[in-house]
């Protein structure tokens, strides 16, 4: 089986043949928000975890609180089931969700998506882990993993992808989520993190995986 950076490597040499410019207009996008360290104020290893309460796809109130105290809990950011990137990550997460559970760990998606009748139809609401949403991006804000969508990629889901954002999430149309992995112990704190503005790459599963046996 393949590993999700082989499978991301691959979506993006398949998007660099398909659509030249665009993504190196993405790069150019991507050196720069690194340049302005975009994700440096993403919460620690050793700091405590912002404590939060989301609706999931059924409408019903999560809270982590309540989570941790059944044992550590494996938080996920995404951008949204229409990010092809997003579906290779959760996909691969799904397949190793067997083995994230014998750890005695929980494993939360979140992304700014309404929770409504079409979150409960995709496919990453019908995998085997809590997916909730995060609308007004309060929660990515807290985890210091939220991004102001550069206009040319705001421009990019508009007209070539045919996205309403503002619709999606409900209002909010251009604040995104750095996909951002954090594992957190069962007293709330992070012990592993995984931060990238470069939305094209992902923690792999199995490094999640051996972060969460040492633990045990």
């Amino acid at each position: 089986m393949k590993t999700l950076k082989e499978q991301t490597d691959a979506k993006i040499a398949q998007g660099r043949k398909a659509k030249p410019e665009f993504m190196q207009g993405v790069d150019d996008i991507i050196l720069k928000a690194k340049a302005f360290k975009q994700g440096e104020k993403a919460i620690k290893i050793g700091e405590n975890a912002p404590h939060f309460n989301l609706p999931d796809a059924n409408g019903d109130i999560i809270s982590l609180s309540t989570l941790l105290h059944k044992g550590p809990v494996v938080v996920t950011f995404y951008r949204g089931s229409w990010c092809p990137y997003c579906n290779l990550q959760l996909r691969a997460l799904q397949a190793k969700l067997d083995e994230i559970k014998a750890l005695g760990a929980n494993l939360i998606a979140i992304s700014p998506e309404v929770p409504d009748g079409s979150m409960t139809e995709n496919e990453i609401s019908k995998m085997d882990f809590i997916v909730l949403s995060d609308q007004d991006a309060k929660v990515a804000s807290a985890y210091g993993v939220a991004w102001e969508v550069p206009d040319f990629l705001m421009e990019h889901m508009r007209v070539d992808r045919k996205l309403d954002l503002e619709n999606i999430n409900n209002g909010n149309k251009n604040i995104l989520p750095i996909p951002a992995t954090f594992i957190l112990s069962k007293d709330g704190v992070v012990i592993w993190n995984y931060v990238n503005v470069d939305y094209r790459t992902r923690s792999e599963p199995d490094d999640i995986i051996e972060a969460l046996k040492s633990l045990s």
